[in-house]
This record gives structure tokens, C-alpha cells and sequence, in this order.
């Protein structure tokens, strides 16, 4: 585990944002590339967004297959590819072998949402991501998942799967959560947005040291 965790900035759609979020000291940047959202762009677009910032570049896809993937991910120069879907572990492990870390998301409604995920997919992917359960959406929507009752099961989940903390996070509670969940990275989106898809740099910024003021506490 990393302490304090890395930020990822999600939903990204201007190249403004992109830099002010690596600017604000962001390690991860998202976009998402399933169609029919709000955030929605294309992995053309994408590429334009992140540009040559330094960051890793994360894609988020919805059962997009494995030809999709490789099209998607060399054209937007992803490094991540996050799979909000039902994708099969067996997927994932391929995608790793291509080269990329793939991150599984759970929409969690309970803790044992977590434990079913980490059974099936540890070993297949690099980390998952807890994100809120909305019958609305995939993700993106800012439901916050029971921090908790998934702490409470955190220290029993396999040493080498990292974990993602997602989900109706924002600068005045991250701190609390990351607290809680002791995260290897915290994802944001919605909570640092003044529109869906403009991000609020201040909200950004703040966002940001929230996280890195976990290093003096520890």
C-alpha cells in the first residue's frame, strides 16, 4: 500500500483540466471512452485531452472487447484500462499480458460485493476500484459506497490486489475516507466539477492536498 495514495482525476473532457489536475499534483488521469455518457470521448479526443502530460492515463470502457481495447488504448496512449462491465477475468489477464495494468470496478452495494470480486478477479488484475452502486449508471454518478463495512473486511482481501477508492468522494470528506479504507489510490470525478465534464480547479487543488496532508498524520 502507498500512503498517502495516489489521486486520479476521472471524466475528463478538456485539455485545461488534464494540466490543472496534473498541475495540482495528480497521478492518474481518466477518461471515459464506453459511449452514452455525459463525460463520453472519443479515444481520439482523448489523446488530444491528456496530451503529453505526466501522468498515467487511464481508460474507462463498459464490455468494449478485445479488439476494441487494443484500438482504444494505442490511440489514446492509455496505461490503465478501467472495465466498468461484467468483463471476464480471463479478458483482463490478457490485456495484462499486452502490457497494460487493468483495473476491475465493483459497484458496491455491500461488503460482500468486495469479497466476491476480489475472489474472482485477484490474480487477473492489478487493482479494484469501489465505486457506489446506482442502478443509474456504470459509474460516475457520485454514490458513495459503505466505507465501513468495507474497512472492516480491508486487512482480509488478498496483500497483492490494490485498491481503488471511488465514489461520491470529495475534498471535504477524502481525507475521512482514505482514513477509513487506507486506499492505494482515491478517484474523483463529479466531486471536483463545477458542470458534469468542467472540473473546478480550485475544487481540484483542494482535493488534492486533502490527500497529500494524510502524510502528516500518517
Amino acid at each position: 500500500m502507498t500512503w498517502p495514495p495516489a489521486v486520479k482525476v476521472c471524466g475528463l473532457m478538456r485539455p485545461s483540466d488534464a494540466a490543472a489536475a496534473v498541475d495540482a499534483g495528480a497521478g492518474y488521469l481518466g477518461v471515459i471512452l464506453a459511449p452514452g455518457g455525459k463525460r463520453t470521448v472519443t479515444a481520439a479526443q482523448a489523446g488530444v485531452i491528456l496530451g503529453g502530460l505526466h501522468a498515467r492515463r487511464v481508460g474507462v470502457f463498459v464490455d468494449a472487447d478485445e479488439p476494441a481495447l487494443h484500438a482504444a488504448a494505442r490511440e489514446a496512449g492509455l496505461h490503465v484500462l478501467q472495465l466498468h462491465g461484467d468483463e471476464p477475468p480471463e479478458l483482463a489477464d490478457r490485456m495484462r499480458a499486452a502490457g497494460y495494468e487493468v483495473w476491475k470496478a465493483v459497484r458496491v452495494r455491500e461488503a460482500a460485493d468486495v469479497r466476491a470480486a476480489a475472489e474472482r478477479y485477484a490474480g487477473s488484475v492489478d487493482a479494484l476500484l469501489l465505486d457506489g452502486y446506482s442502478a443509474a449508471a456504470h459509474g460516475g454518478t457520485g454514490t458513495r459506497f459503505p466505507w465501513e463495512e468495507v474497512a472492516a473486511i480491508r486487512p482480509s482481501l488478498p496483500p497483492g490486489l490494490r485498491l481503488i477508492a471511488a465514489g461520491g468522494l470529495r475534498p471535504d470528506n477524502v481525507a475521512h475516507a482514505a482514513r477509513l479504507l487506507r486506499p492505494d489510490a482515491v478517484d474523483v470525478s463529479s466531486g471536483v466539477e463545477a458542470s458534469p465534464g468542467v472540473k473546478d480547479h480550485g475544487a481540484v487543488r483542494a482535493f488534492v492536498q486533502a490527500v497529500v496532508s494524510l502524510s502528516e498524520g500518517q
